[in-house]
This record gives structure tokens, sequence and C-alpha cells, in this order.
């Protein structure tokens, strides 16, 4: 992480969870998507999830019934021995990761079931995506953990898009 907006940016998320807020507020959709192309694009460039992995180190995703069914095929593994093996079931009723870190994560924080992946980490960190702004509660904690968020934030609210 080279780029200067990403020094510290651990500490300068938490001290700008406020105007993230009120930015993902009043924030223009129309605008703001137009933007996230771009935004996402520049932040993966400069940002290398396989050296922080902080998501798959702290947090699980959703395995939504297709994401079991797939994976537990891929492994070979009857369905109900893979949610079994690997899952519980959370107080919004989602299935999720017994452990963390993720059990499918590498020491090299590759991924274990890359192609088969459940659809919440396929789609992660939701920077090129309504999602964005639909979810701004979702976006603050992600953004205190994934500098890709960060960043796509910190851009936006400079933008004053």
């Amino acid at each position: 992480m080279t780029d200067p907006l990403l020094d510290k940016w651990e500490e300068k998320s938490l001290e700008h969870q406020k105007i993230f807020k009120g930015y993902l507020h009043r924030a223009n959709k129309n605008k703001v998507l137009k933007q996230l192309p771009d935004l996402n694009e520049e932040a993966f460039e400069k940002i290398d999830c396989m050296k922080c992995a902080n998501c798959c180190k702290h947090y699980s995703p959703r395995f939504k019934p297709p994401d079991i069914k797939r994976i537990s095929k891929h492994m070979q593994m009857k369905e109900g021995d893979f949610r079994d093996k690997y899952l519980v079931v959370d107080t919004e009723g989602d299935y999720v990761a017994k452990s963390l870190p993720c059990p499918f994560l590498g020491d090299d924080n590759a991924c274990g079931i890359y192609d088969v992946r459940p659809t919440d980490c396929q789609r992660f960190p939701y920077t090129d995506e309504d999602v964005l702004l639909k979810r701004p509660l979702l976006t603050l904690k992600n953004s205190s953990f994934c500098p890709i968020v960060y960043f796509v934030l910190e851009k936006l609210v400079k933008a004053g898009v």
C-alpha cells in the first residue's frame, strides 16, 4: 500500500466514521454509482487483498443454500456433513463459518475454495455496486477492516460526489 491516502488507514477509518455516515446518508446515488467502477478498479490496483485478508480472518460470509450445495459438491461431501463440520447458524438465521479465521483460508491468505466460494465472498467488498449506499451500516463496518472500502469512501468524500 503505497498511496498516502492509505497511511494509517485503520486509525483514519475509525476517526472518519461520522464523516462516512453523513456522506452515505446524503450522497447522490446516481453520481456515486457512476464513480464506483473507476474507484473500485483504482482501489484494487493499489491494494493487494492477499496481503490483507482481514475479511477472511475476522468475519464470515453468509453461506446461502446454493453456496452450500456448490461447495459441498466441490469438496465431495454431503451438504449436511459440510454444514455440521464448517457452519453454524447465527443470530439472524444465516449459516456462517463455525470458526475464524475462515476454515478455507490458507497460511498464504489464499482461499482454498476460491473457484466455488460463497456469493458474499465473490461480491465483497461491494465497492462496485449499490450495496455501498443501500446498506450504509454494512459499508461503515466494512470500512473499519477493509482498506478497499476505506479507500473508496475517502475518494468519494474528497470528490464531494
